[in-house]
């Protein structure tokens, strides 16, 4: 997916459609080329290279006379490319949680989301039986959730679950529960006898957050 770098390095004619785009909604081409002072067919450039990365789509609208013009419109792809609260929303809420409910209602809260994760993660990995396919299953959905997780062989029935990023390493860092949380959410849905040890953590400054999986006594 182009990223916002990408943006810059074409100039600041993308920056400057996606923001007319946020404002004013669905544009034709033309009438984008007026706003920004350049050609129709530059801004039909630029839009054809953001549509092939999915950032922004084209819909065909009539016209009285003529053939139908293309409407351009973002598409939820292009949300990264704009200002994002919700780390800082986050954490507000996390200290307010904190505030209101003090240590022990946190715990309670972060307990009852950990069931909830559980119950939906079990859903998809409790059609396999072996560890390594539970294991694999249990990556797929964490990669679905942003964190680049893989599985890999360490030999002797042991494996490595790996989490080459941290979506929400801010939140986990105000609030240590979550990756507490993280941890007793594996050990339950890997189910009894498969022991779960975190060996790496970013938030201790390691490169990522990996743990350490075998079934009881097989080390």
């Amino acid at each position: 997916m182009l990223q916002a770098d990408g943006i810059q390095e074409a100039g600041g004619t993308r920056r400057a459609l996606l923001e007319r785009l946020k404002r004013a909604g669905a544009q034709d081409a033309q009438i984008l080329a007026e706003h920004l002072g350049v050609t129709a067919m530059a801004v039909r450039q630029h839009l054809y290279a953001l549509e092939a990365e999915g950032i922004v789509t084209a819909t065909p609208a009539p016209r009285p006379l003529g053939r139908p013009v293309k409407l351009w419109a973002l598409t939820p792809s292009a949300a990264p490319f704009f200002p994002d609260g919700h780390a800082d929303l986050t954490l507000g809420l996390l200290d307010a949680m904190g505030a209101a409910f003090g240590t022990k209602g946190m715990d309670k809260l972060l307990a009852a989301r950990t069931r909830a994760q559980g119950k939906a993660y079990g859903a998809r990995v409790d059609r396999f039986k072996t560890l390594k396919r539970r294991l694999e299953a249990l990556a797929e959905i964490r990669s679905e959730e942003g964190y680049m997780a893989e599985v890999r062989g360490a030999g002797r029935g042991q494996y490595l679950l790996i989490e080459n990023h941290c979506p929400v390493c801010a939140a986990a860092a105000a609030c240590r529960g979550l990756c507490r949380g993280e941890l007793e959410l594996f050990r339950a849905v890997l189910g009894p006898g498969i022991e779960v040890e975190r060996i790496d953590h970013i938030l201790t400054g390691a490169r990522r957050c990996s743990y350490r999986v075998q079934r009881v006594g097989a080390a």
